[in-house]
């Protein structure tokens, strides 16, 4: 039976389901208990019933049609995915394309009942959406899971062992960490907290996990009230190691699927903070409805967000150390490509991952690496694969978008080479986005500003010439943790909200493109970190912050198109690649890599 089929199939037996339990459609969220980015095979309900793998989009199933709402980054891989299957693209944020809310209020009668899992969606989503189908007689239900049955083989939660995020690269511990939330808690007047998102947990006890792929965080909750933490996790999960450090810091263990039960065990006359964005439906649904709900942003997620001088300095040691992997990498790709090899954009992936794992503190790649050659470097999250992939021959662009988990910081970077003689317009586009990526990095901007804000700075380079990007120019990311982290995002389209207020020590990306479908794709990418001015001009007009870039790599200069680029501009090319060189050439033994750097970095 080929893919399309298989899931033509599974759609087709949810349907007969549907009718069989009376639910006239099903909403299957890209989403885990821990309303996670990047899931456990358990948890890929969406993938499985459609077929279509990217990170993020939403499947509603009709008793007659079904239909995956995906965003930009993922038209053209949904449509190639979906072909052949029953289920529809829905382009989310094209003209005249409904959010699957509006539709659902289009196309269901009153008294239609609309079917989800209460433990895949968050308290303020599924208030918003029980509300917006309410006031069309449409009931949102979370009575029904029939997914165990029809799921054949369904992966099994996993159960790889923690271990601990070492003392030398720590700059608080748990202890200390949970003293902070308490007097957060104190001042809120919260008699329990509740914590259910992985790097929150991660961050909070200074353990480590592999239950999600590229993530180092591990399936688990936390409850804190002023006198016990309570960590719920599968108790074969901790080494004895593990168990004697949790001891020490006075955290007992529960089992993780006794989460919800101890949830209704908590007096009704407990205030309980929760983090409505980031703490799903089931949780809120399993307290006594007596408790009094304090809705407040996790304290974990903005004190996770501020890194702090030391843990600043580590994530510098291991941006090093990820520049040196790359060089070895690129200048061995570029003399096999001049001898005349025949490589793929799998041997770019596979090569990128060997250098990495060389380096010292390396446990993981942070995400699948994209590496895509002309048209598929138009596809943000283009992933090549076994079956499908490019070889690198020709005149083009080469998009490689990479990063990797070290004990001391997590990386994420993308560059662009030429390959062959690239044409004027492909080198047009390179500068453009060069441009934009300079004006970010390079604004100095007030404190506490709503970093969503400051997107346009980037964009004004290409908006000038008509161009733009559908993804955001940024987001957070974390110290040995997520690639994506919150709370800050560096995106318009994101509502500006008094938790992205930029704070010293965040770490966020800066990755404008430019993508011509079917064509190539641009994109540039470093990782910064807000700072305060230590040396103010004003004193009359409030504090204000600036980007101090982290990434140390070259930017290729073979693609700049001089003439469009400002004598200002050219001098931050040059203060860049000096600081790249200086910092990565003493760690740098091999002549020839050397040799590689010096080339790459001379002034322009």
């Amino acid at each position: 039976m080929s893919k399309s089929s298989e899931i033509n199939a599974r759609i087709a037996a949810l349907q007969k389901q549907m009718i069989k339990d009376k639910i006239d459609a099903w909403i299957i969220l890209s989403a885990d208990p821990h309303l996670s980015e990047y899931l456990p095979d358990h948890w890929k309900l969406r993938e499985w019933f459609s077929g279509f793998t990217g990170s993020a989009g939403t499947l509603v199933v009709l008793q007659k049609s079904a239909y995956i709402w995906a965003d930009s980054r993922y038209w053209v891989q949904a449509a190639k995915e979906l072909q052949g299957t029953t289920v529809e693209l829905m382009k989310l944020g094209a003209p005249n394309t409904p959010s699957y809310i509006h539709y659902l209020q289009s196309q269901l009668k009153p008294g239609a009942q609309v079917a989800l899992l209460p433990d895949t969606m968050s308290v303020e989503n599924f208030v918003e959406s029980y509300e917006a189908l309410d006031d069309f007689d449409i009931t949102l239900t979370t009575q029904f899971n029939p997914f165990d049955r029809l799921i054949s083989n369904r992966a099994p939660l996993p159960s790889e062992k923690l271990y601990l995020h070492e003392d030398q690269f720590l700059s608080e511990s748990l202890s200390d960490k949970v003293r902070r939330i308490r007097k957060v808690m104190s001042d809120e007047a919260a008699d329990v907290h509740i914590i259910s998102t992985l790097d929150d947990i991660a961050w909070l006890t200074n353990l480590r996990g592999r239950d999600v792929t590229y993530n180092p965080v591990f399936l688990a909750f936390v409850m804190i009230t002023p006198s016990s933490v309570t960590l719920f996790i599968d108790e074969e999960k901790l080494t004895p190691e593990v168990k004697k450090y949790l001891t020490e810091h006075k955290v007992t263990v529960f089992p993780y699927d006794t989460f919800y039960d101890e949830l209704g065990n908590i007096p009704a006359d407990k205030t309980v903070m929760l983090d409505e964005k980031r703490t799903t439906y089931a949780a809120l649904e399993a307290i006594d409805e007596a408790c009094e709900i304090l809705y407040l942003p996790n304290p974990s997620t903005l004190f996770k967000a501020q890194k702090s001088d030391e843990d600043l300095a580590h994530i510098q040691e291991a941006m090093i150390e990820d520049g040196v992997a790359m060089a070895h990498f690129y200048t061995q790709f570029e003399a096999r490509m001049a001898n005349g090899e025949k490589l793929t954009e799998l041997d770019v992936a596979e090569g990128l991952a060997s250098e990495r794992a060389k380096r010292p503190h390396f446990i993981d790649l942070s995400f699948d690496t994209i590496a895509g050659f002309n048209p598929n470097g138009a596809l943000p999250h283009y992933r090549a694969t076994e079956k499908d992939h490019a070889i690198i021959e020709g005149d083009g662009l080469l998009l490689i978008d990479s990063g990797a988990q070290y004990k001391n910081g997590t990386t994420d970077i993308t560059r662009v080479i030429p390959i062959g003689q690239p044409s004027t317009a492909q080198k047009q586009d390179f500068t453009f986005v060069l441009k934009s990526l300079i004006a970010m990095s390079s604004t100095i901007y007030p404190e506490n500003i709503a970093m969503p804000l400051l997107d346009a700075i980037a964009r004004k380079p290409l908006w000038q010439h008509q161009l733009d990007y559908g993804h955001g120019t940024g987001h957070g990311v974390g110290y040995f943790l997520n690639v994506h982290e919150g709370p800050q995002v560096l995106s318009y389209h994101a509502t500006p909200n008094p938790q992205m207020r930029v704070k010293k020590g965040m770490v966020t990306s800066i990755e404008p493109g430019i993508y011509r479908e079917g064509k190539w794709g641009v994109r540039i990418e470093n990782l910064v970190t807000s700072q305060p001015i230590s040396n103010p001009k004003e004193q009359d007009f409030g504090n204000f912050m600036f980007f101090e870039t982290l990434t140390l790599f070259p930017i290729d200069t073979r693609l700049m198109e001089r003439s469009l680029l400002t004598a200002e501009e050219i001098e931050w090319v040059n203060q860049y690649h000096q600081s790249v060189y200086e910092k990565l050439a003493p760690r740098i033994e091999d002549e020839a890599v050397l040799a590689w750097l010096k080339e790459r970095t001379a002034a322009i």
